[in-house]
């Protein structure tokens, strides 16, 4: 039989294929993804416990506060979800493994602009869930990175109990119902031991990692995920489910002014990429990604002014969101740059560089797009290679680089070590996606605790065996004595290259120059790419700059070994050619 809501879903799902509805290009690939899902034959399709979760929350779930668009006060009226919404609940629930038990949704990451209803919508499918997975003894935790924003929905929960299911009752968490709430100083729990088979239990809790390593549920929602200082605040939430087997992790937010490197914007990038490549590995079949924002240009710009653009990001335009409303902030953030960040990220969903970053990424982006050489191609032309190497704390990132110059077109080849016995702490407490660059190839886990310089050395002669022809290496002999005598012997022409501002300048603003002429490609090495963002610039005189990293927890190592070795290009270029007219 066909499912009571499965006509609209299927609806909204070919209206935004189509184009009949609007939605950005994310938006339309989850279409497509669900749609392809839905006619494979590779999954059991069963619609019932969707339809349960709509209709408990449609007939069972109210608003606590707010206003319609014609002023008509909401509170105590019934949570109608838009099609979008119940696409999403569709989405996560109806797909199984063939014949079995077993939901193949395990991980949504949702992203909603502000005010589009999106913890409201969170707190209901919450209570929702709990009363579909009762017989599992449901244990549900709504974390934010500040336990204010985690109370938002569990006020909307306790409202629910306390003013409208057991409105009439003259006492509304009496003992005989079986719900208990506790908010306190000590704790926020709505709980109910006693639902015939099975109990319901939900907590609101700020996700502070180093308080919540006891923490067992079957299903976690974590709000605003891009304040989330680290991965670790979201993946002690998913480590918690691991003794349940229909689990579910949502991670839900908008985007914040962390920067195009914090954690939210990390994982964005992580699944636009599953998006677009179709990847069927267990792990993003397993995931649901639902992503409404405006879409971009070439050059990572947005036409703000757009009102497709605000329609596009806005999935309850004119329904919780003003039209007129977007549009005077729209020309408010034209008129004043300050506001400008504010409405990309919280209005269109859009990640703006740090303020203090001294790149736009989106240049490099844009340059790097226009070419597709590989490895091997790039070994077989005649290009004279120059080398550099940051050779950090031995327990840290480090990282090297090729650089040369093809038909005007700069050229980096980046590589990183990373000791594996600290990688998974500094992945999560710094944010840094190390794992998903050794996954594409562009860094080496060392089996130590520390990184061996040789590891260094090994890899320049590898390029070298693969056909590039290596002049120089450039490398501060004050840090670098091992990997200095190790490159010797491996035959290659180091140079001492002390880390002088007027020096590095020069390579610093060779590569901001090519990136802007749309000159300079690295081969679409991520860890290249994070870098950049990281870079903090002060112009000093005459054209000098003194760069470095703008937080603590952040790396330039890529883009520093970059550096050095587009200074011995340089170099070595003027001696070329002083060379040339001496012999002429």
């Amino acid at each position: 039989m066909a499912g009571k809501y499965e006509s609209e879903v299927l609806r909204y799902v070919d209206a935004v294929i189509s184009g009949e509805r609007v939605a950005g290009e994310d938006q339309v690939l989850a279409c497509r993804r669900f749609r392809e899902d839905w006619e494979s034959g590779r999954w059991d399709v069963r619609t019932a416990e969707a339809d349960f979760v709509i209709d408990k929350i449609q007939t069972q779930f109210v608003h606590r506060k707010g206003e319609a668009l014609d002023g008509t006060p909401l509170k105590g009226k019934p949570l109608i979800l838009e099609c979008w919404q119940k696409f999403i609940v569709y989405a996560i629930l109806v797909f199984y493994i063939p014949g079995t038990q077993l939901r193949r949704i395990k991980e949504a990451f949702i992203m909603i602009p502000r005010k589009n209803g999106k913890t409201l919508f969170m707190a209901a499918l919450a209570w929702a869930l709990a009363l579909l997975s009762v017989k599992s003894g449901a244990t549900i935790y709504i974390a934010a990175a500040a336990l204010r924003q985690a109370m938002e929905s569990f006020k909307a929960i306790e409202n629910n109990l306390t003013t409208h299911l057991y409105a009439s009752r003259e006492e509304a968490t009496d003992p005989a119902e079986g719900w208990r709430i506790l908010d306190n100083n000590q704790a926020h729990v709505i709980e109910n031991r006693d639902l015939g088979e099975g109990s319901v239990y939900i907590e609101a809790l700020a996700a502070n990692p180093d308080r919540q390593d006891s923490l067992g549920c079957n299903i976690a929602i974590a709000d605003e995920i891009h304040a989330f200082k680290s991965a670790k605040q979201y993946d002690i939430l998913r480590q918690a489910m691991k003794a349940y087997s229909n689990k579910l992790m949502i991670g839900i937010s908008t985007a914040g002014d962390g920067g195009r490197n914090c954690f939210c914007a990390q994982r964005l990038k992580f699944c636009q990429k599953i998006l677009r490549t179709e990847k069927k590995d267990p792990y993003a079949e397993s995931l649901f990604i639902f992503i409404c924002k405006a879409d971009e240009d070439a050059d990572g710009n947005v036409d703000y002014l757009d009102p497709v653009q605000h329609r596009k990001a806005n999935p309850n335009y004119d329904v919780s969101v003003r039209g007129e409303d977007l549009m005077a902030e729209a020309i408010e953030a034209q008129a004043d740059p300050q506001q400008r960040s504010e409405f990309l990220a919280k209005s269109l969903n859009i990640f703006v560089a740090d303020s203090r970053s001294y790149f736009r990424v989106e240049e490099f982006e844009q340059s790097d797009a226009g070419y597709s050489w590989t490895l091997d191609e790039l070994a077989r032309l005649p290009i004279r290679w120059y080398g550099g190497a940051d050779l950090s704390k031995k327990f840290d990132l480090t990282a090297a680089c090729l650089y040369g110059n093809y038909n005007g077109v700069d050229i980096v080849i980046p590589h990183c070590w990373f000791p594996l016995t600290q990688a998974d702490a500094k992945a999560q407490e710094d944010n840094i996606p190390l794992f998903g660059w050794a996954d594409d190839g562009w860094l080496t886990m060392c089996n130590d605790d520390t990184v061996n310089q040789a590891d260094v050395v090994a890899w320049f002669a590898a390029m070298k065996k693969r056909g590039f022809r290596i002049r120089q290496v450039g490398q501060d002999r004050r840090f670098a004595r091992e990997f200095f005598l190790g490159m010797k012997k491996a035959g290659f022409r180091i140079v001492d290259q002390p880390q002088y501002v007027y020096v590095k300048s020069e390579g610093f603003r060779r590569i901001e120059d090519q990136a802007k002429r749309k000159k300079l490609y690295f081969l679409h090495a991520e860890p290249f790419l994070y870098c950049v963002g990281n870079v903090w610039g002060l112009e000093i005189t005459d054209g000098m700059i003194k760069y470095g990293k703008y937080d603590d927890k952040l790396r330039i190592d890529v883009f520093d070994a970059a550096v050095f070795a587009c200074c011995r290009m340089l170099e070595d270029m003027e001696k070329l050619e002083k060379e040339k007219q001496w012999t002429e």
